[in-house]
């Protein structure tokens, strides 16, 4: 049994490394999976890398396998797919996904992965995470048939609730952002993309996934009478300035926000995490999805592909990481 990994640290805000990891054999309903495929969501991922986790995030931003803290050194990451090498003999040789750092390979409790649906390729599982983060925004938007609907940012998570939204029958659904690149996307997606000042207001619901004082100020803009916005963006320690003053009252808007780590209310007695997490599995196997996956790099170049990533030099939605197995 080969026990030697390597895992990707930030060393500090703006510079990571990777270094070797010691690992012990999986004891009784633990595995070892192998890491074929990570993803890097540029978000989140490029967040903490540029240390921008709020001090009193750092509880609620840790992820659910980090080591470290923050903002430094940490081992930080949440979109992984791997194949169980040993352990539970009815998991060995299946192919999951995990909730696990950019690691090569790693030992989990047997409960912490999830076996990948035949119809879903592994490349593409990477996505799991960020799908999971749409359907629960889907679950607090509650849309209805034939609502006038916007979508306000085109990075992974907004290109993800706009695909599950155009799914719905007699929605009107338009995806929004400033960079006419994304257009691409939403083609392959689907629906239909617009940028700001062209986007169709009277809309009935707007996620806001943008990240920004603009974005959620068109979010506004956008709605009708009370209307609603679920607020998906993670500004981490950026102060936003929205005008609540205008037509906010008048028209008796709403603001909502949604946020990954809680199953909406009206889902807990249907839904845990692992059948939301199963959902967003399922849904994978939906081709269409591939659109969001804009890049790959090898394991051994995150240390130089990461300040790209959190710059803007190497545009993306998720990057993706092979390993040395992932072919």
């Amino acid at each position: 049994m080969d026990l030697s990994a390597h895992a990707f640290w930030l060393l500090r805000p703006g510079e990571g490394e990777i270094r070797p990891v010691p690992l012990t054999a999986p004891a009784p309903g633990e595995v070892l999976v192998r890491t074929l495929f990570s993803g890097v969501s540029r978000g989140t991922e490029t967040l903490v890398f540029r240390g921008g986790v709020p001090a009193s995030q750092h509880d609620l931003m840790r992820a659910p396998f980090q080591d470290g803290e923050f903002p430094a050194p940490v081992k930080y990451g949440y979109l992984n797919v791997g194949v169980v090498e040993a352990g539970e003999p009815g998991l060995v040789g299946r192919t999951v996904f995990c909730l696990y750092p950019h690691q090569t390979r790693y030992v989990v409790p047997a409960a912490a992965v999830t076996v990948l649906p035949d119809s879903v390729p592994a490349a593409r599982a990477v996505l799991a995470g960020t799908v999971e983060t749409a359907v629960n925004a889907v679950w607090d938007a509650a849309p209805l048939l034939g609502d006038r609907i916007a979508v306000i940012g085109a990075g992974m998570v907004g290109c993800s609730v706009a695909a599950l939204l155009a799914k719905f029958p007699g929605v009107r659904v338009q995806l929004v952002d400033v960079d006419p690149s994304r257009a691409a996307v939403a083609a392959s997606l689907g629906v239909e993309f617009v940028a700001p000042g062209d986007a169709a207001d009277g809309c009935d619901l707007v996620v806001h996934a943008s990240a920004t004082s603009a974005g959620l100020t068109r979010a506004l803009e956008l709605l009708t009478p009370e209307g609603t916005v679920v607020e998906l963006s993670w500004y981490g320690d950026k102060q936003v300035s929205v005008p609540l003053g205008e037509f906010f009252h008048s028209r008796r808007l709403v603001v909502r926000s949604s946020q990954v780590g809680t199953i909406p209310a009206a889902r807990r007695g249907r839904h845990t995490y692992a059948s939301r997490l199963a959902v967003s599995l399922e849904l994978l196997a939906d081709p269409v999805f591939d659109a969001l996956i804009t890049g790959s790099s090898d394991f051994a170049a995150l240390p130089e592909v990461m300040p790209q990533l959190a710059d803007g030099r190497l545009p993306a939605l998720c990057h993706r990481i092979v390993y040395p197995s992932g072919g």
